[in-house]
């Protein structure tokens, strides 16, 4: 098998976090996206467990209860960080664009919360082997999405209120949420490559320093910036595979 290197590399480097080019208006057909979760779950998982679900969510009523827990969480926090900046910085950006999907979420037609079963203890290796089991098969998806069309973006705002949005969605005790994508058409496709440059430790620059085995040196450790991600019918809270018993193979 051979791949247009080309048409991969554009793939892997303009797939952008989406908010303000979210098309809301045109619907997202069913075909489409689960087209997508199924190129999605080839991901890899832990041990191979295949212990992700993946809940759909199109009813109006629990997207706009989705959106207002995203909104409670979000709102007053980005409008002062928005207003507390200078324009035109690339964080004043991001952070507007952040802030647009807070006004705005509620009218995306199609949420996707990714979940993986299982829960955080305290081991320092579970919570890494936990999200390590879900957040490929989330990148994944996020391709799929953009080869087609679609864009979304990772976010997490609305776990300030887990417990909330566990009960809205019916998700059972002992299952962990990863995120929530909001899904939609994207308005246009010229996405661009982003300039990562500037966030590479010095030590990172050249090839060789790229491939060294020496432990991380500590004085690089500050170079490194640290953001937040931002993150039928019965269609409502549609589920790839049931809670219980073996996931889909």
């Amino acid at each position: 098998m051979q791949f247009d290197l080309d048409q991969v590399d554009a793939l892997l480097t303009t797939t952008r976090a989406v908010r303000r080019r979210l098309d809301l208006n045109r619907p997202v057909p069913d075909d489409v996206l689960y087209d997508c979760l199924r190129l999605a779950i080839q991901a890899p998982t832990g041990s191979n467990t295949q212990n992700w679900r993946w809940l759909v969510i199109r009813d109006e009523a629990k997207r706009a209860a989705l959106a207002d827990l995203y909104r409670r969480a979000g709102q007053g926090y980005l409008t002062d960080r928005v207003a507390s900046l200078g324009p035109g910085t690339e964080l004043h950006k991001v952070l507007d664009s952040s802030l647009f999907l807070v006004e705005h979420l509620h009218e995306v037609p199609v949420m996707v919360v990714p979940c993986i079963l299982g829960e955080v203890d305290r081991g320092g290796w579970n919570a890494a082997a936990l999200f390590g089991s879900i957040m490929p098969a989330m990148w994944s998806f996020q391709l799929a999405l953009r080869s087609r069309g679609l864009g979304t973006c990772l976010t997490t705002l609305h776990l300030t209120f887990e417990a909330e949005a566990r009960e809205l969605l019916e998700i059972p005790e002992r299952v962990t949420q990863a995120g929530l994508l909001p899904v939609a058409y994207t308005v246009g496709t010229d996405f661009r490559p982003a300039d990562r440059r500037d966030h590479l430790p010095r030590h990172l620059e050249d090839h060789e320093a790229l491939s060294q085995r020496d432990p991380w040196p500590s004085s690089t450790l500050t170079t490194v910036p640290v953001t937040n991600s931002d993150a039928g019918e019965q269609r409502n809270s549609r589920v790839l595979s049931s809670w219980a018993g073996s996931p889909s193979r």
